[in-house]
């Protein structure tokens, strides 16, 4: 049950990069804040390379890094571009769906299959999400669906949910392929490798500004650096749709902390939200008790 740990602090750190990031966007642009992503969680992911062991790497390999690097830099840009269009109460929530996507993708791709009752607690976290946005709800029952399509955050988190459907189980066969902690070191080094031209080229942000909130990038890279690090290690000991689910808990993490830190509205159903998503989570959990 190890897994259980890693995928909670999996949670933790992601919650906690959404609030260093949603700072960093008063300053930066969303195409730099992308490449910080990626760069200052290298930073500090590379000096485990003197102390892991570096697989032989195959064209097998560097195809699904090519594929799955291409699919979480697709999602990381959306990522940023919701967060910053909308509240994270309100945006955030909506990676829930990932659950419910990966029922689909994960016997496809992985054949993996979750048993009766982790379906059951994966619908639940997902439902939760509904309830976090009954703020939405006046005369509508199905507002908080509506929101989806309305509202631009919510609906680009949503395509975000998707792609990391499918790139979290290509992220297993890259484990798998690899180690645990040396794929997402080479999963950041692809993104920065072809992010760095584009924000060179493309990017209005000037240095001093760049400066200025080197902190929160600083911050940013060593929470996805743990963040990464356990999910790798969680996914490679259970199935890749229990470790994301509950690694989804950080968007009950988040609403709080957007409450706490940013004053945004809605904590009552946001709490509703949240015990019926750690409902979920202790459903999953226990249905891996044998």
């Amino acid at each position: 049950m190890i897994w259980v740990v890693f995928a909670f602090m999996t949670a933790l750190c992601e919650s906690a990069k959404d609030v260093f990031s949603k700072r960093g966007l008063r300053i930066a642009d969303v195409y730099v804040l992308t490449l910080a992503w990626a760069f200052f969680t290298l930073l500090f992911q590379l000096p485990l390379l003197a102390f892991i062991k570096i697989p032989m790497l195959d064209l097998r390999f560097w195809m699904f890094l090519v594929l799955a690097g291409t699919l979480n830099l697709a999602a990381n840009l959306l990522y940023i571009k919701a967060i910053k269009s909308s509240d994270l109460s309100i945006t955030v929530p909506i990676i829930t769906f990932t659950p419910l996507f990966l029922i689909l993708t994960s016997p496809l791709i992985l054949r993996e299959y979750p048993t009766f009752y982790s379906i059951i607690g994966i619908f639940l976290i997902v439902g939760g999400s509904y309830v976090l946005n009954l703020g939405e709800m006046k005369n509508n029952f199905f507002a908080p669906i509506q929101a989806l399509v309305r509202n631009k955050g919510p609906r680009m988190m949503l395509f975000v949910a998707l792609i990391w459907s499918v790139s979290a189980n290509l992220d297993k066969m890259g484990v798998q392929m690899s180690t645990p902690l040396f794929w997402p070191i080479a999963m950041n080094a692809f993104i920065t490798i072809v992010m760095t031209p584009v924000v060179f080229l493309g990017s209005k942000v000037e240095g001093e500004q760049l400066h200025k909130n080197l902190k929160n990038f600083l911050a940013i890279g060593f929470c996805k650096t743990i963040g990464i690090s356990c999910q790798m290690l969680a996914i490679n000991l259970t199935l890749v749709a229990y470790v994301i689910s509950i690694k989804r808990l950080s968007a009950v993490m988040t609403v709080l902390f957007g409450y706490l830190i940013f004053k945004e509205r809605g904590i009552r159903e946001r709490l509703m939200g949240a015990v019926i998503m750690v409902g979920g989570v202790l459903i999953i959990t226990l249905s891996q008790i044998k």
